[in-house]
């Protein structure tokens, strides 16, 4: 690939020319040859400079964005060669969504790194939405994300599993001794749901429609941690995987209910680059994810 490109890269994210040379280790004034050439060769400034800072202009961005791509496909270009002559290793950046990169995919990662040792993965958590993004960006090999996704050109949505929600309530709310509740109950109740762009979010949107629950000024809260907290402390009520709350209803903390006798019910899926290439890594895992090899049994 190309070096001032990788630079440019450097620079763009660390903001800096001189903490770009010592992640590179190069001198300053090596960095700025690249720069120099790279833009010379586009024809236009891509960075905004100052003694203050250093930032990508309108033009600088479109390049980012596009550098990191080729450096994407660059990286799996050597990966697919380095396959044919070794067993499976190697770089394999894996993204997923809250509930199942929390609660699920470390057990799964634990049995990959058992088997395939020569295997390095690396983990982004973020919503259903961002991460769909970083797999269409060719940013992430693989995303594994709660619900479905929005027919897209770009990218192959695979269910493999299905995920229990339920309601929950903290172990001092009146419904706190109860299995299940009638849909009419919690319509006024105080609701803590997810951001937008979240899978668990569109799950709560799917049920209030359902159910005819129309809540009023609910809170939303970027994490499944803090909704958590934020149950048990009284502030409301939410819903939630059942993978989410396991510890919590065994220590007592939380109480989980299902609406008129059954959970809410979802997907988890695998995305992946439309026809793309795999590694022989990303293969593995897709292989593994399928069959559900090293997932923990189903909470209880």
């Amino acid at each position: 690939m190309d070096q001032s490109l990788l630079v440019f890269i450097a620079v763009a994210e660390e903001r800096s020319f001189t903490r770009a040379a010592e992640a590179l280790h190069m001198t300053q004034p090596a960095v700025s040859q690249h720069i120099q050439s790279l833009e010379a060769a586009l024809g236009s400034k891509l960075l905004d400079r100052s003694n203050k800072y250093v930032r990508l202009n309108k033009a600088g961005d479109i390049v980012y964005r596009h550098a990191k791509e080729i450096s994407g496909l660059h990286a799996k270009m050597q990966s697919l060669l380095d396959d044919l002559l070794h067993t499976a290793s190697g770089a394999l950046s894996i993204g997923a969504s809250f509930t199942f990169g929390e609660y699920v995919l470390p057990h799964m990662i634990a049995c990959l790194r058992a088997r395939y040792p020569l295997i390095t993965p690396t983990i982004t958590i973020g919503n259903t939405k961002d991460i769909a993004a970083l797999v269409a960006a060719r940013q992430l090999d693989i995303g594994i994300v709660e619900g479905a996704l929005p027919e897209q050109d770009k990218l192959q949505c695979e269910p493999f599993a299905q995920d229990a929600m339920y309601v929950v309530v903290g172990a001092g709310h009146r419904y706190a001794e109860r299995q299940d509740i009638e849909a009419e109950a919690l319509r006024g109740e105080h609701w803590i749901v997810r951001e937008e762009g979240s899978g668990t979010r569109t799950a709560m949107e799917k049920m209030f429609e359902q159910y005819d629950i129309r809540p009023m000024n609910p809170m939303a809260f970027g994490s499944t941690q803090i909704i958590k907290e934020s149950v048990e402390a009284g502030l409301g009520i939410s819903l939630l995987s059942e993978w989410a709350v396991r510890k919590e209803i065994t220590l007592g903390t939380l109480n989980r209910l299902t609406i008129d006798g059954q959970p809410v019910q979802r997907d988890f899926s695998i995305i992946t680059q439309r026809d793309a290439f795999h590694t022989k890594a990303a293969e593995l895992f897709i292989e593994m994810v399928r069959t559900r090899e090293g997932m923990p049994q189903q909470p209880i």
